[in-house]
């Protein structure tokens, strides 16, 4: 049985247990945290080994610059389509209207974060502290630094990049040890979830719950199969088979960073997407690729002006995009990132932040979707990337239908 099987089948059994013994599920939750602290384990030794390996195999500096800035304007493009997508869903089926709430209390309008201040953020002042603390858009830019040098220094960093080599391939094997465990970590997560928060958390909020993940489909379909099928030339359908260990893990974990190293398995191993590409985009994108992030922040921010009664003009709904966009790119890929960036969103256009309340309820069911639309979209940039640049194996991509048409009787 695959991996994927394995895992769909543990989110079940867990959902079950969860909704059966109640709130007593929650003594399983030692278990899921200990499958999440494996997986955050690895990634600090694994984005810092497997990136820098990734950029010393591109020698040719406009080749680096050229996949970096491809990378960068889908992030940036997908990201605002996004937004856009969850604002016209939000309008469009209008979740919040006739709530009636009321306001309590003065809103302080928050300066949202600058495209500078942002930038000054991911410059480490001192390498080993951001390895310490976590910080993995600190540790892409000094691997950035470090894979270029090792190619400028020629022979003499040919030792470092053996040594880094060998970090990044134990650091996969590790991942596909750790991923063995993956069924029981998940199975303790969705009962643990589900016997804490009930199905009851759904019935208020279903209707946005409805409309969000309805988005996060359209976003798929239009957004992510269009760049596949439009651009890259794919056919999509390879690709969501090929995903569907990492959709798993992204799904029960609501993690993207989480999600990276079984993310990274999937594009290398299923889609054939070389690792010098897979190792430079995917570790990107999961700290400023925020799909999913960024239809909730759009949809959160019209639903909870819907439920106040705020009407918000036109120039009001720019700034949601604009703010909106810089917060998907700066909110870390780990649970619960997206709903704090939500509170700059809601301050940069006079919005209670009374409402974060109301969708705290069903933050963790909602970010699950956030998710696996962020590791999809990472992944479907990796695949394009890697197709213009002539390093995507397509029979590797396309293994699945090979293997069914060798198997059929034509």
């Amino acid at each position: 049985m695959k991996l994927w099987m394995k895992i769909l089948i543990a989110m079940g059994l867990g959902v079950l247990t969860g909704a059966i013994f109640g709130e007593s599920a929650a003594v399983l939750k030692p278990i899921g945290n200990v499958f999440l602290s494996l997986i955050n384990m690895i990634i600090v030794l694994l984005v810092l080994s497997s990136m820098t390996v990734g950029i010393t195999s591109i020698h040719d500096p406009q080749k680096l610059g050229r996949v970096g800035l491809k990378s960068l304007l889908l992030y940036l493009t997908t990201t605002g389509v996004a937004i856009v997508i969850g604002l016209v869903f939000a309008k469009t089926f209008q979740p919040g209207a006739g709530m009636d709430l009321v306001r309590t209390g003065e809103v302080v309008l928050q300066t949202p974060p600058s495209l500078g201040n942002i930038v000054l953020s991911i410059i480490p002042n001192n390498p080993i502290a951001s390895l310490v603390e976590g910080n993995v858009l600190q540790i892409i830019v000094f691997a950035l630094f470090l894979g270029v040098s090792i190619n400028f220094a020629g022979e003499k960093g040919r030792p470092l990049l053996e040594l880094l080599e060998s970090l990044a391939d134990v650091m996969y094997r590790l991942t596909s040890i750790i991923m063995e465990f993956a069924p029981v970590g998940v199975y303790a997560i969705m009962a643990s979830v589900s016997g804490t928060f009930g199905i009851a958390v759904l019935v208020p909020l279903a209707k946005f719950l409805g409309a969000f993940y309805l988005a996060c489909i359209v976003h798929i379909a239009i957004v992510f199969c269009g760049l596949l099928w439009f651009l890259a030339k794919l056919h999509p359908m390879p690709f969501f088979r090929g995903m569907g260990d990492a959709i798993m893990v992204a799904f029960s974990t609501s993690s993207s960073s989480a999600s990276l190293p079984v993310t990274m398995h999937c594009v290398q191993e299923n889609l054939g997407v070389s690792k010098n590409i897979s190792s430079f985009v995917l570790p990107l994108g999961s700290t400023v690729n925020m799909n999913g992030a960024a239809i909730y922040q759009g949809m959160s921010t019209l639903f909870i002006a819907q439920a106040y009664g705020i009407e918000l003009e036109w120039y009001s709904v720019i700034t949601i995009v604009v703010t909106a966009t810089l917060s998907a790119v700066g909110a870390a890929g780990i649970p619960g990132s997206g709903f704090i960036m939500l509170s700059v969103v809601f301050s940069s256009v006079g919005l209670p932040l009374d409402g974060l309340i109301l969708l705290a309820g069903i933050d963790r069911i909602r970010e699950m979707g956030s998710t696996v639309l962020n590791v999809l979209g990472d992944s479907v940039c990796a695949v394009y990337v890697a197709q213009q640049e002539g390093e995507l194996d397509e029979r590797q991509y396309y293994h699945e239908e090979l293997v069914e048409l060798e198997g059929s009787d034509i």
